[in-house]
């Protein structure tokens, strides 16, 4: 299992490489999947030596092969986070590869795939404020195309409430959003949060709204009292939901267990 579980890490790792490309090609208007990659300060093109995740940032020095300008950490930590995020996807939906042609075993490849548009929007948001609705509406696509195929009999049972949790999550973000004129929350925000809730359901929905709103908190509070940011500095929100939901994701159940074993006791 050990062997898998590293082999995992590293796939996630490649795919990481790959996701820093779609960041970066977005805010250019260019295409991910044409063109060699090249250093963002030079423009030199990238030989392989200097595309393998991780290991080409520290043989280098964290420095570009050609002009010397430094590579950003966003590089790094991006594959890092994306080979732990899927190894974590896999092992909390597949026990073993004796499930290789089951069910579970193909749900790793829709969550990892959910996974990646959600990496990108993390990041994008992050840099420059905004989640894009061409990585975001696809997103949502994905998950309502799984819920279809739940109503076809694939897996599981329809079940209303991802529904309601889309369109319950959704209106409450889109009163903030209107109430506040888009100063407090973006629309992307209210897109993000339908995708949200038809993805994670009931009541995985709250548990990455709590987590979204609890966090977000002490970041602002934090950054206010450094000095980095002022009261009504603008902070993007989009990457505290996306964290809200891969908590949900992985240990939704056992939170709400927990909170509800605290209550009433």
């Amino acid at each position: 299992m050990f062997f898998a579980s590293f082999a995992i890490f590293v796939f996630g790792l490649f795919i990481g490489s790959f996701l820093n490309a779609v960041v970066d090609r977005l805010e250019k208007g260019e295409s991910a999947l044409r063109g060699r990659s090249y250093c963002p300060h030079c423009k030199h093109r990238l030989s392989w030596q200097d595309l393998i995740p991780v290991a080409s940032f520290l043989m280098l020095g964290g420095k570009c092969r050609y002009c010397k300008r430094r590579i950003s950490l966003q590089y790094p930590v991006i594959e890092i986070a994306t080979g732990l995020i899927f190894f974590l996807s896999f092992k909390f939906q597949v026990s073993s590869f004796n499930q290789a042609l089951s069910f579970e075993t193909l749900n790793v490849f829709y969550l990892w795939t959910i996974a990646s548009l959600l990496i990108v929007l993390f990041v994008y948001d992050l840099r420059h404020y905004i989640l894009p609705d061409k990585i975001l509406l696809p997103a949502i696509g994905i998950v309502l195309g799984y819920r279809i195929l739940e109503v076809l009999g694939f897996r599981f049972a329809w079940d209303l409430g991802f529904v309601v949790s889309g369109f319950a999550a959704a209106a409450f973000f889109l009163t903030i959003f209107l109430l506040s004129r888009g100063r407090a929350m973006g629309f992307g925000d209210v897109k993000l949060a339908f995708f949200m809730g038809l993805f994670l359901g009931w009541p995985n929905i709250l548990v990455a709204l709590f987590a979204a709103f609890f966090v977000g908190a002490l970041v602002g509070i934090a950054l206010i009292i450094m000095k980095k940011k002022a009261m009504r500095s603008e902070v993007p929100f989009g990457p505290f939901l996306i964290g809200g939901t891969f908590t949900a994701l992985w240990w939704g159940k056992e939170l709400v267990d927990w909170y509800l074993d605290l209550v009433l006791v």
